[in-house]
């Protein structure tokens, strides 16, 4: 997030000496990805951030793959995916590849007696359902239905949820995520022809310091395995911050589409990239406006990626039969379009209101036993249609 933001109280200059009011030294800590090359921030503690007092056992949560290659449109309703009390035990990975993990997480319960930290990925959740407070020590976020919430890897955060019926759709990437270079001038600023800016976003706010020592337990995420690890003091114990690495908000509502006389392609609704991947939005949105337009998708092959489409709200103009919380997979190198009726249906229409997030994977993905267990096995089948008689 190329942004420059700070809270709190910072010295003057970095690296230099910067004192409690009792005289002690506040403790320094450089926060940021890709070794020193990436964005960072500099944030400042009342106490170092590395006094560990215990360890737990590490625990596996790496999921089990079911289908390693795969070539076959596939539908998978997360809906069926169990709820958990527990926000951690709740996340449920259903596809993955080297770059990046795709899956929902429905807890019912606030993580009230522990803190996250994913030292793997940055992490992009999607509010499908539910509403509450992220907390991080850069300050909290308040989050609502249609909020992507951008956590960068290793910050350490909790959920308060104010809601039980919660359904977050969630990407670990292993590389930074990040929004598409396209929109950004060569100073970072968003440009005219970008379908949103700097307002948009919903940044920490209510920076908290929390002076308290005694055991504080944060599940540290590390290839696959959480590590319980129990600090001596507040992870929330920071002073001030400043820079450009911080987590962050944006709702989908607030993506400007880009429409035009035909149909437009599906780049024109990107919202985030990563390391060999896209995440794209449509929103509600004016259909093409050429008197003679086809407002659906035509045939394409994606030869060089697979599609990802997860289904929010409203109805999908290009497919039959499908739900809220529904994915769609359509792999690379099969051609895909609308399914029977769709086209027809289309022309003439003015407008739509579908909300769904698209994510493409340049490099395959693999299926876990999670997403066989909630497949719809027939859905290859769904484009055939009772032949003609002449």
């Amino acid at each position: 997030m190329p942004i420059y933001q700070k809270a709190g109280k910072i010295p003057s200059k970095r690296h230099v000496v910067f004192r409690k009011p009792n005289g002690e030294l506040y403790h320094e800590e450089l926060f940021g990805t890709e070794g020193f090359s990436g964005i960072s921030s500099l944030v400042y503690h009342l106490y170092p951030p590395t006094m560990v007092k215990k360890m737990g056992q590490p625990y596996s949560v790496r999921p089990n793959i079911a289908v390693e290659d795969n070539l076959q449109a596939r539908s998978f309703h997360s809906n069926h995916v169990a709820v958990d009390d527990d926000y951690l035990s709740s996340r449920t990975t259903l596809f993955m590849n080297d770059d990046m993990t795709i899956g929902v997480a429905k807890p019912s319960s606030s993580m009230l007696d522990y803190y996250f930290k994913n030292a793997d990925a940055d992490e992009l959740l999607f509010v499908h359902k539910g509403s509450g407070t992220l907390r991080t020590m850069y300050g909290s976020i308040q989050f609502e239905y249609g909020d992507y919430l951008i956590i960068p890897r290793g910050t350490i955060y909790q959920l308060l949820f104010e809601t039980y019926d919660n359904h977050l759709l969630m990407v670990e990437s292993f590389g930074p995520i990040e929004t598409p270079l396209r929109y950004r001038n060569q100073y970072g600023q968003f440009m005219e022809h970008s379908p949103f800016c700097e307002r948009d976003f919903k940044l920490p706010t209510q920076l908290e310091t929390i002076d308290e020592e005694g055991e504080f337990m944060v599940k540290i995420k590390k290839r696959g395995l959480i590590y319980p690890y129990v600090y001596q003091t507040h992870p929330f114990d920071v002073v001030g911050w400043d820079g450009c690495s911080y987590p962050y908000g944006f709702s989908i509502f607030n993506f400007e589409p880009i429409t035009g006389r035909i149909h437009m392609p599906p780049p024109v609704h990107q919202t985030f990239q990563g390391k060999n991947f896209v995440i794209c939005s449509f929103v509600p949105r004016l259909y093409d406006y050429h008197p003679d337009a086809i407002p659906a998708p035509y045939h394409h092959s994606n030869v060089d990626s697979d599609e990802l489409l997860y289904y929010v709200d409203g109805d999908f103009m290009s497919r039959n039969n499908i739900s809220a919380g529904q994915f769609t997979l359509h792999p690379g190198g099969l051609p895909h379009g609308p399914h029977p009726g769709a086209i027809e249906r289309s022309i003439g229409k003015k407008e739509t209101h579908e909300l769904a997030v698209m994510i493409d994977p340049f490099n395959p993905v693999k299926l876990t036993d999670s997403a066989l267990q909630v497949e719809d096995a027939n859905y290859y089948q769904s484009w055939i249609t009772k032949p003609q008689l002449m």
